[in-house]
């Protein structure tokens, strides 16, 4: 997966903010002032930490070499992916929603309804149907 495919993946769920609060090499995800990613984007191969629920992150941990315990993080809670090519993008993206997702249910119930209406948003306008739609109106209004 190429850094900024995941840099956008990551900034596209809903409320999410980019920040450095350990200084500038390590680059931290939030939602809701809550930590789901944390990554250093200059390191080769790239490395990410994702939040994972306990029992599925010793799961992946004995199931894929590219995933370790988190580093310098709660070992129980996280977990550090090397993107080495291993695991196909999709899997890994669906790690990275797991990891939001983590943190979405650690919040009040009416915020968590708040946010997932947002990512149901995101999901509609984001599918094939809609993109090829709006691609055509793009090409109308440009008089293709």
């Amino acid at each position: 997966m190429e850094p900024e495919a995941l840099r956008s993946y990551l900034l596209g769920f809903p409320e999410v903010s980019e920040e450095t609060p350990f200084g500038p090499d390590a680059v931290v995800y939030k939602t809701d002032g809550k930590m789901f990613a944390l990554t250093d984007w200059d390191t080769l191969p790239l490395r990410i930490n994702l939040k994972c629920d306990p029992e599925r992150a010793q799961q992946l941990r004995d199931a894929h070499r590219c995933v370790e315990p988190g580093y310098h993080m709660n070992k129980k809670h996280w977990n550090t992916v090397t993107l080495d090519g291993s695991v196909p993008d999709a899997v890994f993206l669906e790690w990275v929603r797991h990891s939001f997702e983590c943190v979405l249910k650690g919040m009040p119930k009416a915020r968590q309804q708040e946010i997932r209406k947002q990512l149901e948003s995101n999901a509609r306008s984001e599918s094939p149907a809609t993109r090829e739609r709006e691609s055509l109106r793009e090409d109308l209004r440009r008089g293709i």
